[in-house]
């Protein structure tokens, strides 16, 4: 024959539709719709081998078809674009010898030559890593051990394990049960679902070291009480209000100089001024508050030395400069409101605290709330070190902590660390998907190896060699032992339980369904535009 031939193989109906609905016969310039005829049919046996239904199509060999279709006599299914262009043919014998390496390759059948090309848009191998996130956390779930709250041995191992890597790691001993201690005393371990982080605060406070960090079950206010008046420093049974108002004499909003030349009319307006802080003071005093905590303000002076004075002579605690983002804790901590003008001045908006006291500890000074009577549970952390950057360390090792509490508040189950998670999912991954056909079957794969990545990037981090070490974790997962993980400080491979490496399954399984979401984001992406 003359013309070149369109390959399928299959039964009659199958080829004719796949012939006319494949993708890669849009390509086709030719004149005329492909003619499908039976191969199969004792007339046409002798002319076309291999029983396979055959298409005309312009100007192509028919030999090198029937190589390749005795080559892949096991296909199910394959379709072959053959053209020739008028020129003579080049850009047909280059596809024809680019394809041939491409499936001798990747050693893939025609079968799934069509089916990757037919249907492997990023969006169908963005939908196939469903398949991923519905077998990867049910293996992790399979893997990880339940915890209880009540459990503080677990809890604290978990915890420790965080610390671990921390330049701070010779305090997790100290360390780890304030994080502990801190999740639990703001939460009711028996129905809570989730932790808020943004009720246990944090304080740094340069001197000491870190061996002097404390939790304290109330609030810490890192600002000083003003004595300068004589005011008291340490009351009982204190009623706390958190004013946004200055006490000091009114301003006009506007820059104006007021002259004045007789001293009759400077007594005059000294007499008022003395009036209206007296009268504020006198109300303050009458709603039973003892502590007021005054807002910053950027306006004036949040109070001045005449109001200062009344307030010592009344026996009521001054804190002023309060920060802007400390008054939702200091609120949630004491009950109390903020209360906007001396006019709302009452005494329903006051919060309560058995002890308001100034404390001088390693050349430092701070204000300390305890027993509080807020329906919120809240705990402050002082956490203690030589400069700043110690102290920088120790928050963010401590965060981590918590952060790793919150995780099991959310999911209470523990899995082993060390790498072990990542590589036996991988296995059953690696295993599940030799079974499988298609596209599936090499998107399991990529998976699987995907997932190889953090240990191989954990026995890097550690001075490895991580080619011997995640030769050697394949090896041992292939045997069954499912908990064996990187020990980085025996520089091989162990039981990570044994060395109470463990983490909360909430982080695996988020890291891997994360991960592959971003990927499912990614793949459906089919440009980008550069804006200017």
């Amino acid at each position: 024959m003359d013309d070149g031939l369109v390959v399928a193989q299959g039964t009659l109906e199958e080829c004719r539709a796949g012939l006319l609905t494949s993708p890669l016969l849009a390509l086709l310039e030719s004149q005329d719709a492909p003619q499908v005829v039976d191969a199969t049919d004792e007339h046409n046996k002798q002319e076309y081998t291999g029983g396979v239904l055959a298409a005309h199509a312009p100007a192509a060999g028919r030999t090198l078809v029937e190589d390749e279709t005795k080559q892949m006599g096991s296909v199910s299914w394959a379709i072959y674009k053959v053209y020739q262009l008028a020129t003579g043919g080049v850009l047909f014998w280059a596809m024809v010898i680019v394809t041939r390496l491409v499936l001798l390759r990747l050693s893939i059948g025609a079968d799934n030559v069509l089916r990757l090309w037919g249907t492997g848009r990023p969006e169908a191998w963005s939908q196939s890593h469903i398949w991923d996130l519905r077998g990867a956390p049910a293996l992790l779930t399979g893997m990880a051990i339940p915890v209880d709250l009540a459990d503080r041995e677990s809890l604290l191992k978990a915890a420790s394990t965080s610390l671990n890597s921390k330049i701070v790691s010779q305090y997790s001993a100290l360390l780890a049960p304030i994080a502990v201690d801190a999740v639990l005393r703001v939460i009711d371990p028996a129905s809570a679902k989730n932790v808020d982080l943004r009720d246990v605060r944090v304080v740094k406070k340069v001197g000491g070291t870190i061996d002097d960090t404390e939790l304290i079950d109330g609030l810490v206010l890192t600002q000083n009480v003003i004595k300068s008046a004589g005011g008291p420093s340490r009351v009982e049974k204190a009623k706390i209000a958190l004013v946004q108002f200055q006490l000091s004499p009114p301003k006009p909003d506007m820059e104006n100089q007021i002259v004045v030349n007789d001293y009759r009319q400077m007594d005059k307006i000294l007499k008022e001024e003395r009036t209206y802080l007296l009268n504020m003071c006198k109300k303050i005093k009458k709603a039973g508050a003892n502590v007021i905590l005054i807002q910053k303000s950027i306006l004036r002076d949040a109070v001045n030395d005449l109001s200062l004075h009344f307030l010592a002579k009344l026996k009521i605690m001054v804190i002023k400069d309060i920060e802007r983002d400390e008054v939702e804790f200091v609120c949630k901590s004491t009950g109390c409101k903020p209360i906007a003008d001396i006019d709302s001045f009452t005494e329903d908006k006051l919060g309560y605290a058995d002890v308001v006291e100034e404390v001088q500890s390693h050349g430092s000074r701070y204000v300390r709330f305890t027993g509080a009577k807020a329906s919120a549970k809240t705990v402050s952390v002082i956490v203690r070190g030589a400069n700043g950057l110690v102290l920088e360390e120790a928050e963010r090792s401590l965060h981590d902590a918590l952060c790793v509490m919150r995780c099991l508040v959310k999911k209470r189950a523990l899995i082993a660390g060390g790498g072990a998670p990542e590589m036996e999912v991988s296995h059953q991954l690696a295993k599940h998907a030799n079974t499988l056909t298609g596209m599936r079957q090499y998107c399991f794969q990529a998976f699987a190896e995907a997932l190889e990545v953090i240990p191989t990037t954990l026995a890097e981090n550690a001075g490895l060699n991580p080619i011997a070490i995640v030769t050697e974790l394949r090896n041992r997962h292939a045997l069954g032992e499912t908990t064996a993980g990187i020990n980085v400080r025996k520089g091989a491979i162990t039981s990570i339980l044994e060395e109470n490496v463990i983490q909360p399954l909430l982080v695996c399984t988020s890291a891997i369904e994360l991960a592959a979401e971003t990927t499912r984001m990614v793949l459906k992406i089919d440009d980008i535009v550069t804006a200017r």
